[in-house]
């Protein structure tokens, strides 16, 4: 019987003697050490192929993995081994958790990053180290918070930003409106960075705008998540007033319904006069090229903050999912804020009509026409395709800035859900070059787009109308989100480079995207951030 065995023995079950010889025997003394609350975050790679020569019998990990490893007299390597890394059983995202290894970090996370240096074929459209990273930085702050830690280093696992990223995101939860016993316990997270790699300095700077860029796509998420009783137009209005009162080089105005009156936007109006809550137009700018008064982009969001469908009402079944079809608003406010945050030298313009769809003796009715900013008229034969008539006025007001560039994004039709599911966000547009940047921009922030047909077809489905120029929906069955972007493009002047998004089905995630969790995604905030980002360098030639 080994000694410590016999520590067990019958005789010997004293509780202090059996402390007093287990911590001699492991810490040389019969004090317990301290254990710290503190976490550390560590990255390995999925198992290599055990036939590649030099490879076999060997972990495939970040240097920091190595030092700690080392550290910890090799424990974190044998329990791989151990525990099926060589037979695959240690997949991406998957974690380990070690206790009481020392007296700095009380609990250390092994984490997964997948295969090291896949290609991606160009279909996919994204990079996949980068949604290793993020999915695996996500898993392992979920974690450590399940596990009521406070406080942890991270492994920036090779791309702090990406790191940074998927850790934030995967932590957010609205939960404010509950008791403060059943609200998600914060987690402070630092950034370690192994032997390697650039600097300590660059590197926290890229861990600090990946914060930034998910703080910036939490924002949208908050704002879809609030209960559209507590975000009726006006007070949406004002919280974005107040949420980006201070950044550099914002400002934000909030028109009334009398100024929209006055500026003809008929559409919009036909859209709200169901409802008893009065709309509003919030006007954001955001001047990052102070040398400059030329617009670069002007971002419209559509700000439905309920959507009952009006007289052609919605079944019921998840209807409550409607409180979050100001998805384009939530994503224009917090992609311009995120953009001023970084100090991105562009120069913006956001545009959010927002409105409530209700039915009521006041309501729009079916086969109602009505008349936009342009002057053209629109037959409403469904109430329920009410998101391209606020964007329609909407368009109307942006261009009038003169911008370079026009983006509006909407959650706006079933249909692109139906065609594209949740992989990636519906872009239509008139311009090569704006869908070169957004179709880069999405492949580095993993929030991919798929650009759609413009095409004059879909566009005459809606100009064939019995009373009107226009009428708000197709003429025959199918091609739903085609159709309507061909009704947008309607309120397009000549000459205006332009893209219309069509983010509803991305809007909502379940599990499709592993570092955002349930609930609605704020997607695309990062990826309009980033085409402001690549569209600035462009136009200064860094």
């Amino acid at each position: 019987m080994s000694p410590l065995c016999r520590a067990f023995a019958p005789r010997h079950r004293i509780p202090r003697l059996i402390v007093d010889r287990v911590t001699k025997r492991f810490f040389g003394s019969t004090i317990l050490p301290a254990i710290s609350s503190k976490g550390l975050v560590l990255g390995v790679y999925a198992a290599p192929d055990k036939t590649a020569k030099g490879l076999q019998g060997e972990i495939s990990s970040t240097s920091l993995f190595q030092h700690f490893d080392a550290k910890f007299n090799g424990i974190l390597g044998r329990t791989l081994v151990g525990t099926g890394y060589f037979d695959g059983n240690f997949k991406k995202g998957k974690v380990r958790v070690f206790h009481g290894l020392d007296q700095e970090y009380g609990t250390v996370i092994v984490v997964s990053l997948g295969v090291r240096g896949g290609v991606d074929g160009d279909l996919e459209k994204w990079d996949s180290q980068k949604e290793n990273v993020r999915a695996a930085a996500g898993a392992a702050a979920i974690a450590l918070r399940d596990l009521y830690v406070t406080e942890a280093d991270v492994d920036t696992l090779g791309d702090a930003e990406s790191a940074a990223e998927g850790s934030i995101l995967r932590l957010f939860s609205y939960d404010e409106l509950k008791h403060k016993d059943k609200r998600k316990r914060s987690l402070r997270l630092h950034p370690l960075v192994g032997e390697g790699h650039s600097s300590k300095t660059s590197s926290n700077d890229r861990w600090s705008r990946g914060v930034t860029l998910a703080e910036g796509q939490n924002y949208a998420r908050s704002l879809m998540e609030t209960p559209a009783n507590l975000k009726v137009p006006k007070v949406l209005a004002d919280r974005i007033a107040s949420d980006l009162a201070g950044a550099p080089g914002l400002s934000v105005t909030i028109r009334d319904e009398k100024w929209v009156e006055e500026k003809g936007m008929g559409a919009f109006r036909a859209v709200s006069q169901g409802s008893d809550e009065p709309l509003r137009l919030v006007e954001i700018s955001y001047t990052g090229r102070p040398d400059s008064k030329d617009v670069d982009v002007a971002v419209v969001g559509k700000g439905i903050t309920f959507d009952t469908g009006g007289i052609s009402i919605k079944p019921s079944l998840h209807m409550d999912l409607m409180r979050g079809d100001m998805g384009g608003a939530a994503s224009t406010a917090a992609s311009i804020w995120t953009a001023s945050k970084l100090g991105i030298p562009i120069n913006l313009i956001g545009i959010i009509p927002i409105a409530e769809n209700m039915p009521s003796g006041k309501a729009t009715r079916p086969g109602d026409v009505v008349r936009a900013m342009n002057g053209k008229t629109i037959q409403v034969d469904n109430t329920d395709a009410e998101g391209r008539l606020i964007l329609a006025d909407a368009l109307c007001y942006a261009q009038e800035f003169k911008p370079r560039h026009v983006i509006d994004l909407a959650t706006l039709t079933g249909a692109i859900r139906v065609a594209l599911g949740n992989a990636a966000a519906g872009v239509f547009s008139n311009d090569e070059e704006m869908w070169a940047l957004m179709s880069d921009a999405g492949v580095r922030t993993g929030d991919r787009v798929w650009r759609m047909p413009l095409f004059q077809h879909y566009a005459d489905e809606m100009t064939d109308s019995l009373l009107a120029d226009l009428n708000n929906v197709g003429k025959y069955a199918g091609g739903g989100s085609c159709t309507a972007a061909g009704f947008l493009a309607q309120f397009i002047g000549k000459g205006c480079k332009w893209m219309h998004m069509d983010i509803a089905g991305v809007s909502e995630n379940k599990s499709e995207v592993p570092y955002l969790g349930k609930g609605f995604s704020g997607r695309p905030t990062r990826s309009l951030v980033e085409f402001f980002r690549q569209l600035s360098m462009k136009q200064t030639g860094s």
